[in-house]
Formats: structure tokens, sequence, C-alpha cells
């Protein structure tokens, strides 16, 4: 039994960081709910589903009996969501309830044992520690998680490859049409790593970094990854497999380039992008002099055509790609100018960067229409 006295902001900040991962509907009862353990003058809430366990901390103004129970998450959230951030707000446990309490208003809770909660146990072995501004960590991942597959059988394209080698973090993902690579100079050299982290990982460290130069500390274990950041704690099991070659993926000695003014290409794609077929999504590219044409069309014979002026003196090229895989970058970056690097058949694959940076390499798959 415990009781906890807060402002209702203090509590409600540090749940809603675990929450993203709990699903309503589980195998497992106990896995809707959040793990709530009070210690002296901290409230720790965790939540996991099995493969992610993020954990984040409330710090208290006075000391406070421990204790440990939990409850369903959603609803404890939604609750303290729905209650003025300044409320002073008490959580009170009796036998198999926590009751909420705030000025005239009360919500009795049921709550399952804090011993059957299954919490990932933490790695033993010998880790490879690294740290990371959180912006820094925050744009690599967002430059490449487009990219992960979803349920794919292949389950290790569900995820993102981390790999490092020395003080080079190159962080990859590929669906197996399109492939994104983004890589970052540490400011200390670390072993060699090579692991890939799950899909709903990385969605919510994207979701929770935020745009600071404070670090995010990792902790690479065999079979486990554990980052520590900002009064939050995310233990990740590591997805077995053998993540793809990725540097035979991605083209070399490419001699056609095009340069393109990055908003102008996305408008005219998105333009496009009405009239083409709902099912393939293709979008044909046709470079002649000076000329980049984009045309669209679908089943019922309508057409859309756009045209840019570039600097283009090859042979004339026609090659058709995913239109999304192309919105899907170009919605990422943030350079005003973008370089496309094709090949000299028609059906190879094609190359975009940014001029001036070896920071990032996003290849795709061509199409045929």
């Amino acid at each position: 039994m415990f009781t906890i006295k807060a402002k209702n902001s203090t509590l409600l900040g540090p749940l809603q960081f675990v929450t993203g991962i709990v699903e309503r509907r589980h195998t497992l009862p106990i896995l809707s709910n959040v793990l709530v353990d009070v210690e002296d003058h901290a409230v720790h809430f965790l939540a996991t589903d099995l493969e992610v366990q993020i954990r984040a901390t409330a710090k208290l103004d006075t000391a406070h009996k421990p204790g440990s129970l939990t409850v369903g998450a959603k609803k404890l959230q939604d609750i303290l969501r729905a209650l003025p951030p300044d409320a002073d707000t008490a959580l009170e446990t009796k036998e198999s309830r926590l009751t909420v309490k705030t000025g005239k208003s009360r919500f009795a809770l049921q709550t399952l044992a804090a011993a059957d909660f299954p919490k990932i146990a933490e790695a033993k072995d010998e880790a490879t520690s690294f740290s990371i501004p959180q912006r820094d960590f925050k744009r690599v991942l967002g430059l490449v998680q487009f990219a992960m597959a979803v349920q794919d059988i292949r389950y290790y394209l569900n995820g993102v490859l981390l790999s490092c080698d020395g003080s080079t973090l190159r962080v990859v993902a590929t669906d197996g049409h399109r492939l994104s690579l983004a890589s970052y100079k540490l400011a200390e050299p670390v072993g060699k790593i090579e692991a890939i982290l799950p899909r709903k990982t990385v969605l919510e460290l994207i979701k929770l970094l935020d745009e600071s130069d404070d670090p995010i500390h990792l902790n690479m274990h065999q079979n486990q990854v554990k980052f520590t950041f900002a009064g939050i704690e995310i233990v990740s099991k590591i997805v077995e497999g053998k993540f793809p070659d990725y540097t035979k993926v991605i083209p070399s000695g490419y001699t056609n380039h095009v340069q393109l003014n990055r908003i102008e290409f996305q408008a005219a794609l998105q333009r496009a992008a009405i009239l083409s077929n709902d099912k393939i999504r293709g979008v044909r590219l046709v470079f002649t002099k000076d000329s980049l044409s984009i045309i669209c069309s679908n089943n019922e014979q309508e057409e859309a055509e756009e045209s840019l002026g570039i600097a283009y003196e090859r042979d004339p090229m026609d090659i058709a790609f995913n239109i999304a895989y192309l919105l899907d970058v170009l919605s990422h970056l943030s350079s005003e100018t973008i370089q496309l690097s094709l090949g000299e058949a028609n059906m190879s694959s094609a190359l975009i960067t940014q001029p001036g940076s070896e920071d990032f390499k996003y290849v795709v798959m061509p199409m045929r229409i």
C-alpha cells in the first residue's frame, strides 16, 4: 500500500512517455497495465510489450513509503489527462484498487500484483557503450525509419540496423525495394557494433528524443540494448537474423548525376501523384536535354505531366519508380538541393544524395509500368 501526492503534470509527463508501447488488447492482460513503483522521492512508471521496455521517473517533493502495483495504463493516462495540469493529485492504494483523487473528482481502478508483471531481464554480459546528442540520434533515425519494412516475413527487415566499426555510426533501413542510410561521426571510436533495433523501439525513440544537445547513452549488449536519456530508460531486445549487406546495394561509379531543387521536385511529384495508379503508384521520369518530365497515369486513361528545367546533357532516359518511395525521402530531407544519380540502363537503381555530403544515401529500385 502507498499514497502519492504530486501535481498532476508531474505524474502525467512520465506516464505518457511509457504508454506508447502499451497495447489495449493483449494475450497477457497484465501487459495492458503500467507498473507503478514508488521509492522515497520518486515514482517510476514502467511498461513493456516483452520486446521493448520503457521506464520513466517522476521526482516527488517529499519522501514516500515504498510500494508497487500495476494498473491499466491507458485508463490512468486518460484520467490524468482529463484533469487540470496544476491540480494536486493523490494516488492511493487499498487492497486491489488504486484511487485517483483530485479536488472533488475520484476514480477507483482495479489493479494487478506487481510481482506478476513480466519485466525484461537486463543483460549481464559486457556492453559496448557510447553517447550521442539526442538531436543527432533523432535525426539519423528519422532519415531512415520510413524505409523499414512493415510486418515482413523477413523479420530482420522490420527494424533498423545500427552498425559501427571505429568512429562512424551507420544507421540503415530497407524493405527490399528501397534502402536508406545515414552516417554520424562519433566523438570517440567504439568497438564493433552490428545490431538490428525492432521497429517499435525506433519509433518510440524518435517520439521521445528531443531537439537538444543533451546526450543519449547507449549500452549495446549481444542480445539487448539500453538507451538512457532525460530520466527515461528504454531496454530493447535486438532482432535476431542477418541484415542484408547494404554495401552491395548502394551503387558506386555512377556518372549520370542530376541536381534538383528538392521543394520543386517534391511539389511536382505531389501534383502528378493525383492521377497515379492507386495500386502500383508508378511515376515515369523522362530525361531529355535540359528537361525532366514527370508522368503519371491510371486505369481510367487519365494522365498528369509536369516539366522541370534541369541541367542535363546526357542521352535521353525514361525510368519508372514507385512515387511514394520518392516522396518519402524528399519529405524527410532538409537540404535545398538533392542529387539524383542514375545508371546507364533504364532498369538500374537510382541513388539520391545531398550535394557536398557523404552522410546520407537513399537507393530506390526501378519498376516496370
